[in-house]
């Protein structure tokens, strides 16, 4: 895309077919390989999606400040991720997942990197979202996680089968 420098100011996702822009406010990802970029801090990666969708820098800020409070790494806002451990980089990545409230969070592996007590915490945090209201579709090979949840389907050799709850 190009962007011209025109006197109209045009939005960046103008061109943007709608089920993309959809897709980038009702949909939170979780990626097991974090996907966070390196040059940003903490904050800078959760703020990004927010940036994205065009939220006001002080709605931003307050809205990165409070998901960053939910997965406990308030204090680690301005480190890098190369700063950080894995479990926090995890975090960090669950951070920009939930910061726009998206209705739907895709998680694959949310939990394989954390320690047994901050994968309960995120876990609770994940179950929190889900009474509010939020679908959580959770990829795991983590049986403890699986079990969590109201609705187990397998995929073994490309066939589904619904385990139950």
């Amino acid at each position: 895309m190009i962007l011209s420098h025109s006197r109209h100011k045009k939005s960046m996702f103008a061109e943007y077919p709608e089920k993309v822009l959809t897709r980038k406010r009702k949909i939170g990802f979780v990626f097991q390989s974090f996907n966070l970029i390196h040059k940003l801090t903490a904050a800078e990666n959760v703020e990004l999606p927010l940036i994205y969708q065009g939220v006001g820098k002080a709605e931003r800020r307050a809205r990165v400040a409070a998901a960053l409070a939910r997965v406990a790494l308030e204090k680690r806002a301005r480190h890098l991720p190369t700063e950080l451990s894995g479990g926090q980089q995890q975090r960090v990545a669950i951070a920009r997942a939930i910061v726009t409230h998206p209705s739907l969070i895709l998680a694959d592996e949310p939990t394989g990197n954390l320690d047994s007590k901050t994968s309960k915490e995120i876990m609770t945090l994940f179950h929190e979202l889900h009474e509010q209201g939020n679908t959580i579709v959770f990829i795991t090979h983590d049986d403890g996680v699986a079990h969590q949840a109201s609705r187990i389907v397998h995929i073994r050799d490309g066939r589904l089968s619904e385990v139950g709850a």
